[in-house]
């Protein structure tokens, strides 16, 4: 099944595209240089920066590695700081916790 890519999600795609072009820039390094320490095509590189969507996620984490920034993506979704997540936990908390009772077999 193939839906259409979301309008926001297509927006930060761009733009995580546009950050590694420039990222790389910054380092004076060229789509070539880029592929090889990524270990694939300048095609890659190029689809990467134009922020395709079919564009692999290990050459995310690699040019990630490459800029010295890889554990950006290791704290994206840390459980930690996953506000909504916590506050669903949170609402699953009991009100009360009673003493089991005897014979339910219950520690």
């Amino acid at each position: 099944m193939n839906l259409p890519l979301p309008i926001p999600v297509d927006r930060a795609l761009k733009k995580l595209g546009v950050d590694l072009s420039l990222a790389r820039r910054r380092r004076n390094l060229t789509q070539a240089m880029m592929a090889e320490r990524l270990g694939t095509s300048v095609m890659t590189v190029r689809r990467m920066e134009a922020g395709h969507p079919g564009t692999a996620l290990q050459y995310l984490a690699r040019a990630l590695q490459v800029f010295g920034e890889l554990d950006k993506l290791s704290d994206l979704l840390d459980s930690a700081k996953d506000t909504v997540g916590l506050i669903l936990m949170n609402e699953q908390v009991p009100m009360r916790v009673r003493k089991p009772k005897q014979g339910s077999g219950v520690l």
